[in-house]
């Protein structure tokens, strides 16, 4: 082989590799972008807003036993209630007064929902509150139901969200004492929250349920099980479509996660996740549990019960737990 040969050959190589680098990194950018519109641009056509994909049964679930009474209540009690967030968007909200005789003074709870869901979901909870004498604020989040916004902040953007509807009802009671519930994606909203330096002190608590401890980890996961990608592949997308949310939304999937906030964190914390749970790990229990730096935090792992559906699972565990911490941290 001459010389001349030997250098056509490592050109060649050099080519085939370069084109193979530049057709794995436009595959990688079209995923990402794909990924991108799927999980965060609501107004993309390929949007899961649009598919119904997560909790199909949703609306089942919520036309049976406690939750549909509590559906009843919520549509029949609700006050709306409007702000503007930091970025301009318009935030709906819906207020129910305490719904017994004897109302606990200055308390007030905020439920926040989860990904792709709306206020009416967390009904259930919300009328557990109103029973013990809480006024309860249920938001929208951002790009849900009638609050504006295209983006979805995976709890990251939506923190600064719950501080405005803190601030609303600190600003109209200036004794107020807050309790704060999340589910799902809005538990981590909550979580993001309750280790920010700008929390007031009108906030007693928080609890936090089947909540992911990044927005990276959780998409990791759903990329794995919902498309089959092992899980390195995985990753490099997410982290590609990550770089594309920074630009678009203001935010990267690194950046949108509960942990650092929660070792700032010294309000009592409960953290609450179904041990089947095959949406959002049960391993994010012990991750945000292991994070929180408050003195004082409980964790309740309901054995067989899946995302969202430990009170349906083991419902006298489930509100003896919630309740008494309730009860206790506010002095009831």
């Amino acid at each position: 082989m001459t010389h001349s040969d030997h250098r056509d050959i490592v050109r060649m190589s050099s080519i085939i590799a370069g084109t193979a680098t530049l057709a794995t990194a436009g595959l990688l950018a079209a995923t990402a972008d794909g990924m991108f519109r799927f999980a965060i641009d609501t107004q993309s056509r390929n949007s899961i807003f649009r598919k119904g994909i997560i909790a199909p049964d949703r609306a089942e679930k919520m036309s049976v036993g406690e939750a549909r009474e509590a559906g009843e209540w919520f549509e029949h009690a609700k006050q709306p209630l409007t702000l503007n967030s930091y970025d301009g968007l318009r935030l709906h909200g819906w207020l129910f007064d305490p719904d017994c005789v004897s109302p606990a003074p200055h308390a007030y709870a905020i439920c926040v929902h989860g990904y792709t869901g709306e206020p009416a979901e967390t009904a259930k909870w919300a009328h557990r509150y109103a029973r013990l004498g809480f006024t309860v604020l249920v938001p929208a989040q951002r790009a849900h139901e009638l609050s504006e916004g295209r983006y979805v902040g995976m709890g990251w953007l939506e923190r600064n969200d719950l501080l405005s509807w803190i601030q609303l009802i600190t600003d109209s009671d200036k004794e107020a004492r807050i309790l704060l519930y999340g589910g799902s994606m809005g538990a981590s909203t909550v979580m993001s929250t309750v280790g920010d330096p700008r929390l007031p002190r009108n906030v007693v608590a928080g609890i936090a349920e089947s909540g992911f401890a990044s927005a990276r980890d959780e998409f990791v996961d759903m990329a794995h099980s919902m498309f089959h990608l092992p899980r390195l592949a995985a990753a490099a997308c997410v982290d590609a479509a990550g770089l594309i949310c920074k630009h678009r939304a203001g935010y990267d999937f690194t950046e949108a996660s509960c942990l650092r906030s929660l070792r700032h964190t010294v309000i009592p914390m409960l953290f609450i996740h179904g041990g089947a749970d095959s949406l959002v790990s049960p391993r994010f229990l012990a991750m945000n549990y292991a994070a929180c730096s408050s003195l004082d935090r409980e964790k309740l792992l309901v054995p067989g019960a899946n995302h969202m559906e430990s009170s349906g699972k083991d419902p006298d565990l489930y509100w003896r737990t919630m309740e008494g911490f309730i009860r206790r941290t506010f002095k009831l």
